[in-house]
């Protein structure tokens, strides 16, 4: 099954009008919707909570039942993927290209970000349907990278993903990339688990306005 253009659309617009996702990995998050609410205050409004997370589905339910963004990332398997749906996620991660993640939420028409790096694994996400590549580890690279691959893919949308921070993100925007994801950054482990959420809304203040994005 294919996705709809509408489900590709759906991502894609959200991206272009807010390119920063924060991507949390903590061994403890004692609220998750006081973590999004935080974020959006600092002006990121899309939260990937990751797999490598203890609890995540719990706190994917929890945000997303309050109405918050909220998608999950390092999603490796078909089961995995039919989870995170079934407690709210609006989207779905993948570190690198699987074919049944990508099955399964164009099934529920929720958007799929596939992880890819060379050209010929952009071309593979784009083929099976993926509503944006996730290029990883962006730092393996560089921002040049991004205009590297916007020659023979004009049209795919590629999120920076790996190493960005707010001293590059800007960069990696204004050479191709549709979107970026904030990682320690913005949400350090040891912040996210002690709940320094004016902290977490410095930190995204501080990325936001480093590379220009405003929240949508």
């Amino acid at each position: 099954m294919n996705p709809t253009p509408s489900v590709l659309a759906r991502l894609r617009a959200v991206l272009a009008a807010s390119p920063v996702i924060a991507v949390v990995r903590a061994p403890r998050i004692p609220d998750a919707v006081a973590l999004c609410a935080a974020l959006a205050e600092g002006g990121i409004n899309l939260t990937e909570f990751t797999y490598t997370t203890p609890d995540v589905t719990d706190h994917l339910r929890r945000a997303a039942r309050e109405g918050w963004r909220v998608g999950v990332g390092t999603v490796l398997t078909a089961e995995q993927a039919e989870e995170a749906i079934t407690v709210g996620a609006s989207f779905l991660v993948t570190p690198g290209l699987r074919p049944e993640v990508a099955r399964v939420a164009h099934a529920a028409r929720v958007p799929v970000v596939l992880g890819a790096l060379t050209p010929t694994e952009v071309q593979q996400a784009t083929d099976l349907g993926a509503a944006a590549v996730k290029i990883f580890p962006a730092r393996a690279f560089g921002p040049g990278y991004f205009k590297d691959l916007r020659g023979p893919y004009p049209d795919v949308p590629l999120v920076a993903s790996g190493g960005v921070n707010a001293g590059n993100a800007a960069e990696f925007l204004a050479q191709g990339a549709l979107a970026v994801c904030a990682g320690t950054d913005v949400v350090a482990p040891d912040v996210v688990a002690a709940g320094d959420w004016a902290e977490i809304t410095r930190r995204a203040k501080v990325f936001t306005e480093a590379c220009g994005a405003r929240g949508a």
